[in-house]
């Protein structure tokens, strides 16, 4: 499946001075590998296969019963901001079997957005855990599913017991625009984060 935006041009250009790592993670089946490949300029690098029979006691399929694939090692994509500054994405697979090669990526990476599904809250707090034990800001975008219960933003916050300045929005992964704000309010926390470090 190719990139929503699939610019033929995979180069880039000359002036590009900032190279940017960022990760889209959370729990398995939350949409990682959507959101991605919704926000990616290049065809987005995908590693999924089908899931088999073995991995069905490790996968918890409740709330997604039609999932068929997952992602084994990674997805990476590639979003030009401007002529000085690129972002590279890069999705993290969810199932705890994966957590060294997780912790592998976060080398390098200025934060982190944790998508969230409304019906398995409770599943991301292994995934923000591992990003405050390595010192990742993060902020966290609750990604629509069909279906899925609705909450406030209070409730939210308190279901995951976020702190204050820690953003969280809301977004559809399939949908370019929602992908897009919920990614700036990621970058809008880190530039704050960092001016302020640097006051």
């Amino acid at each position: 499946m190719g990139s929503a935006l699939a610019s033929e041009d995979v180069y880039l250009p000359d002036t590009v001075q900032t190279a940017v790592k960022l990760l889209v993670v959370g729990h398995f089946a939350v949409g990682k590998t959507t959101f991605v490949g919704t926000l990616s300029e290049i065809r987005p690098l995908r590693t999924e296969e089908t899931m088999s029979q073995a991995g069905a006691h490790t996968d918890d399929l409740g709330g997604v019963p039609h999932k068929t694939t997952t992602t084994v090692a990674l997805d990476f994509g590639r979003l030009t901001l401007n002529e000085h500054l690129v972002l590279y994405l890069f999705g993290a697979p969810g199932q705890q079997r994966f957590t060294q090669l997780w912790r592998d990526m976060t080398q390098g990476a200025l934060g982190a957005l944790v998508l969230a599904d409304t019906r398995r809250l409770e599943h991301s707090y292994d995934v923000m855990g591992l990003l405050e034990e390595h010192g990742l800001p993060y902020a966290v975008a609750v990604n629509h599913f069909d279906g899925a219960p609705v909450f406030a933003e209070e409730d939210l916050r308190e279901a995951l017991d976020l702190l204050p300045e820690i953003p969280l929005v809301t977004c559809d992964a399939r949908d370019t625009r929602s992908s897009t704000q919920a990614l700036i309010s990621l970058v809008q926390y880190l530039y704050t984060r960092n001016t302020q470090e640097h006051a």
